[in-house]
């Protein structure tokens, strides 16, 4: 069998998979329906044929089988062609545990490919280049992967947030699909919020990046709690970063300035031999797992207390700082500029880029860190924007702060 008759067959073992999901939905209709009515067993014709199907490739051996996937996963390096690697990961276990060992994280091969990578720091040597829809009537906004807006072919959707205002702040709630924004979903990946003045925001996420995220109790999250809408959701918020914006007090005339704080990110990520967390998974909290997880997170709460009260800011402890890039002022256009390697296009009081900055005067910072751009992010069109982030941050921290310049700084300009 060709390797191009492998990939097509897969393509069609995925549409098969969503027609017996259809089946199943029909057999729990008639389940519902009252002991007098006759239904056709089609529960038995469903299990047949899926024993079936998934037999003749889940017994495939391991050796044929891992170098499937891998020619799959050298050959399909760009979206959409890179969805068959999703589809054999899909397969069944076998071909998802496989898959899941094949496929490397954002940081070692610069690909997104499962959800999960969304929340993993992007590649170290070239950043991960996305772009930003915004659309005004709905107040949502987009991430979308490459570099422009394609005419030809649908884009590849990374993020979705909607813009929630509130009576004393504004919620920008993150998801993973566009038309479902609920914290009772499973889609949930987190949120933005602003104080009144727009001056301060925090990113929370739905899931403990490190033992070192303070845990944030809210009613709306103590209510989901109480209620149990589903077992697998976390029913917290963790902060994972702080971003604040220096308050214009004299009302001059320049850009912004802003500093964000990652506090899941330690400052001896951007050092020598220095890492930064990576989820491999998200949160599976079961039923029967519910002591466990009430007591992690009960753990995870005291270590971020006992971190909070640590005002050591130097070494590993300390957590990783970054502040807009300095624009130098151009005569000839009478204006600030920033290189953004053509990236941006139209001038904006958005645009900006963030390099590390090391707020402990003891501790030494490379010079070529403090050049370095981790997150640009700049208007190219009407409502289009582009996002370019790179190690440490991921595509979620860098969505979220680049959402944090949306919203209305009355105070800062």
């Amino acid at each position: 069998m060709s390797f191009k008759s492998i990939v097509r067959e897969l393509k069609e073992m995925k549409d098969g998979i969503g027609s017996k999901s259809r089946r199943g939905f029909e057999g729990k209709h008639w389940r519902s329906k009252g002991r007098s009515f006759i239904a056709p067993d089609i529960v038995a014709a469903a299990s047949s044929s899926e024993a079936i199907e998934q037999g003749q490739w889940a017994n495939l051996p391991p050796e044929l089988l891992l170098d499937i996937i891998k020619r799959v996963e050298e050959s399909e390096t760009a979206w959409p062609a890179r969805t068959v690697v999703v589809f054999c990961a899909s397969v069944c276990r076998s071909w998802r545990d496989i898959t899941k060992e094949i496929v490397k994280t954002p940081e070692e091969c610069g690909k997104l490919t499962f959800p999960i990578s969304l929340k993993q720091p992007g590649p170290r040597d070239a950043p991960i280049q996305c772009f930003i829809k915004r659309d005004r009537t709905t107040s949502t906004f987009r991430l979308y992967f490459g570099l422009t807006p394609s005419e030809n072919e649908p884009d590849k959707l990374l993020l979705a947030a909607k813009k929630i205002r509130r009576a004393t702040s504004t919620d920008f709630v993150i998801s993973l699909v566009a038309d479902d924004f609920s914290r009772a979903s499973n889609t949930f990946v987190g949120k933005l919020r602003s104080n009144f003045l727009g001056t301060k925001f925090t990113i929370y996420d739905s899931q403990p990046p490190t033992n070192g995220a303070a845990q944030h109790i809210s009613r709306q999250s103590r209510r989901f709690n109480a209620k149990q809408i589903s077992p697998k959701l976390p029913a917290y918020n963790y902060t994972v970063s702080t971003i604040s914006y220096e308050l214009n007090v004299l009302r001059t005339r320049g850009p912004r300035r802003m500093q964000c704080t990652m506090h899941s990110i330690p400052f001896s990520s951007i050092q020598e031999g220095g890492t930064a967390p990576t989820p491999t998974s998200f949160p599976q909290c079961f039923e029967e797992n519910k002591s466990s997880c009430s007591s992690s997170s009960s753990a995870l709460s005291a270590i971020s207390n006992n971190n909070n009260n640590n005002t050591n800011i130097g070494g590993a402890a300390a957590a990783l700082v970054l502040k807009n890039k300095s624009p130098r002022w151009h005569e000839q256009l009478q204006c600030w500029c920033l290189n953004f390697k053509g990236r941006v296009t139209v001038a904006s009081v958005k645009n900006f880029q963030l390099v590390a900055a090391s707020v402990d005067p003891s501790v030494d910072l490379a010079a070529a860190e403090q050049e370095k751009v981790v997150l640009q992010f700049g208007k190219i069109g009407k409502d289009i924007f582009t996002m370019d982030y790179r190690y440490p941050i991921s595509a979620f921290q860098a969505f979220a702060i680049c959402l944090s310049s949306f919203d209305t700084k009355p105070a800062c300009e």
